[in-house]
C-alpha cells in the first residue's frame, strides 16, 4: 500500500492493519521530510486518543493529515506503533 498527496508518496508499506475501512501503516514507513507539527487531538470511544501530525510539501501544508494513537485502548493493540491519514491523501496498493 502507500499514501500520497500532492504528487508525493507519504508512506509506503507491505503491511497495514485495516481498521474501520483506513490503511494503518508503520510509523517508520512514514516520509518524516514531508511531516510538521500539530497539537492537535481527538478521541475514539474505543480506541483512545488520537494525536496529529501535519504534512508539508513542495510548500503546501494539509493540517492534521496524519493520524496516530501513542496509547491505543487495549482492543485497539493493533495500531500501536502505527499511522493513517485523510483529507485528500491517497490511499491505495
Amino acid at each position: 500500500m502507500k499514501a500520497s498527496w500532492n504528487g508525493k508518496v507519504i508512506a509506503r508499506s507491505d503491511d497495514t492493519v485495516l481498521v474501520e475501512g483506513n490503511h494503518y501503516f508503520p510509523e517508520s514507513s512514514l516520509d518524516r521530510s514531508c511531516v510538521t507539527f500539530s497539537n492537535h487531538k481527538s478521541m475514539c470511544p474505543w480506541k483512545g486518543e488520537a494525536s496529529y501530525y501535519s504534512l508539508m510539501v513542495d510548500g503546501n501544508m494539509n493540517q492534521d493529515a496524519v493520524w496516530y494513537y501513542a496509547e491505543p485502548k487495549p482492543e485497539a493493540e493493533s495500531i500501536r506503533g502505527r499511522v493513517a491519514f485523510w483529507k485528500g491523501i491517497k490511499v491505495e496498493a
